[in-house]
C-alpha cells in the first residue's frame, strides 16, 4: 500500500546499499582495536556517530510515505451511498482527499446543484473518512488537473466507482486517470442514488392529491431499494465506547436529507463533551410529527447517514420522542442539547415537552444552530429544480444506452 521513502544523504544510502562492506569495515575496526578517537580524527566520522546514524537510517528507511487517494464528486444531497464510497476509497490508501466539484461544473454537465458549493463543502469536510477537500475541482480529469493532483497534492491514485461517468460528448471522465495508469476502482453503492431522491420532488409536490394510503405505497415504494445489513452498520461505526469519566452530550432527531445544517449542528455539540450520543428518531414518529411524505429516507439510511459523520460517536437507533431518566441514567448522559432551528411538527395538543425530564434535572442546553437550512428547505429546493433534473437525466440516459452498446458491439467483434 505505501511507498519507500526516498532518502536525500548519499551517504547513509551508500552505507545502507552496501550493508556487507560497511559492516566488515565497522567489524574490521572493533577487531584491530581501533579506538573511536582514532576515528574521530579522520574526517570527523566518529565511531559511535555512524553506529548511531546507521540505526537511525535504518528506521527511517523502513518508513513508508503514505499513500494519497483522490475521489472527486459533486456531492449534492449527501447520502450514505457517497458516504460508503468515500469508506471504500479510504480503505485505498492512507489519507483521502476529495474534490468538490463547482456548481459551474455542475450546471455544465448535470443541471443546476441543489446544495451551495459551501454547504457541499460543510458536507464533505464532515465525514469521517476526509482528510482533505480541493473546493471547486472540474468535473472531468484533464490533463492540467491530473498533474497538479500528482505533483501538487502528491496523489498516487484516482479513485471513481464502477459505474459510468460520461460527459455529455459521451466520452469518460478519468479517461486520462486510465491511461496514466493510476486509477483504481470501487463498487458502486447499489440501492440510492441523488437522482432517486430528486424524483421524490415531484411526489412531494403532488401527494396532497391522493389519499394517506397511496402516499406510503408512494413514499415507501419509490424511495429506496436499500437492504441493511449489521456488516455496514459496523463499517460505519467507530467501535468505541466512552471512557470511564466521559462527558456525554445527548442530542435527537430525524436526520433526514442529511445536510450542513445537522453536520454543524453535531459539530458544536460535540464540543461540549468527550462523546457525542445520537438519537435518531424511528420512522413512526417522524411521520407523526411532520406528515408525510417523510421522512424522505429509512431510519436506517439515516442511520448510515449519522454514523458517517466524524463529530459522531455513537448512535440510538429508533431513539424515543421524550428523554427519559431511564435513557438518561442507562446512557450516562450529562448533558441534553437541542438546535434553535428545527422543522416545524404536528405536535398533538396537550403533548409532553420532550425535553422536560432534562430541563428538571438543569442538564437540558439550547443551542443556537450555526445554519438555518431545514430538511424541508432542502425537500422545497428539490421540488423547484424537479423539471432540469429530468431533462437532464433523460439526456444521461442516451449518453449511458449508447456507451453499453458501443460496448455490447466490440465484445461481439
Amino acid at each position: 500500500m505505501a511507498m519507500e521513502y526516498e532518502s536525500n544523504n548519499w551517504i547513509w544510502e551508500w552505507m545502507y546499499n552496501t550493508p556487507h562492506l560497511f559492516g566488515g569495515l565497522m567489524l574490521t575496526a572493533a577487531l584491530l582495536g581501533f579506538s573511536t578517537s582514532y576515528f574521530g580524527g579522520i574526517g570527523n566520522f566518529p565511531l559511535s556517530y555512524a553506529w548511531s546514524n546507521l540505526g537511525f537510517l535504518l528506521k527511517k528507511k523502513r518508513e513508508k510515505r503514505r499513500v494519497r487517494v483522490y475521489m472527486d464528486g459533486c456531492f449534492d444531497l449527501m447520502h450514505y451511498g457517497h458516504a460508503n464510497a468515500l469508506r471504500q476509497a479510504k480503505a485505498l490508501g492512507d489519507e483521502l482527499v476529495v474534490g468538490v466539484v463547482s456548481d459551474e461544473e455542475i450546471i455544465a454537465n448535470k443541471g443546476p446543484p441543489i446544495l451551495s458549493m459551501e454547504e457541499r463543502l460543510a458536507l464533505v469536510s464532515g465525514l469521517k473518512w476526509v482528510d482533505q477537500v480541493i473546493a471547486k475541482a472540474p468535473y472531468a480529469i484533464t490533463e492540467e488537473f491530473m498533474n497538479s493532483l500528482f505533483n501538487e497534492h502528491k496523489i498516487d491514485y484516482i479513485i471513481h466507482g464502477d459505474d459510468p461517468c460520461l460527459l455529455p460528448d459521451g466520452s469518460d471522465a478519468y479517461a486520462l486517470a486510465k491511461i496514466a495508469g493510476r486509477y483504481k476502482q470501487i463498487k458502486r453503492t447499489e440501492g440510492v442514488s441523488s437522482t432517486d431522491i430528486v424524483g421524490v420532488g415531484d411526489n412531494n409536490s403532488t401527494l396532497s392529491k391522493v389519499d394517506s394510503g397511496k402516499r406510503r405505497q408512494l413514499q415507501r415504494g419509490q424511495l429506496s431499494q436499500f437492504l441493511p445489513t449489521s456488516r455496514r452498520i459496523v463499517q460505519f461505526s467507530n467501535g468505541k465506547g466512552p471512557g470511564p469519566n466521559a462527558r456525554i452530550v445527548y442530542i435527537d432527531g430525524a436526520f433526514d436529507l442529511f445536510h450542513a445544517g445537522h453536520v454543524e449542528i453535531l459539530k458544536k455539540a460535540r464540543q461540549l463533551g468527550d462523546f457525542l450520543l445520537v438519537g435518531i428518531y424511528p420512522d413512526y414518529i417522524v411521520s407523526e410529527q411532520r406528515g408525510m411524505p417523510y421522512p424522505v429516507m429509512h431510519l436506517l439510511e439515516r442511520t448510515l447517514s449519522v454514523l458517517a459523520c466524524r463529530y459522531v460517536d455513537e448512535v440510538i437507533i429508533g431513539a424515543p420522542w421524550e428523554v427519559t431518566k431511564d435513557m438518561i441514567t442507562t446512557f450516562n448522559i450529562s448533558l441534553v442539547v437541542h438546535g434553535t432551528v428545527a422543522e416545524s411538527n404536528s405536535s398533538l395538543p396537550g403533548e409532553t415537552d420532550p425535553y422536560a425530564i432534562p430541563k428538571s434535572m438543569g442538564i437540558f442546553r439550547l443551542l443556537e444552530s450555526p445554519k438555518s437550512i431545514t430538511t424541508s428547505s432542502v425537500a422545497q429546493r428539490i421540488v423547484t429544480n424537479h423539471e432540469v433534473y429530468m431533462k437532464r437525466n433523460a439526456k444521461k440516459l442516451q449518453s449511458e444506452k449508447k456507451y453499453y452498446e458501443e460496448k455490447a458491439y466490440v465484445a461481439g467483434d
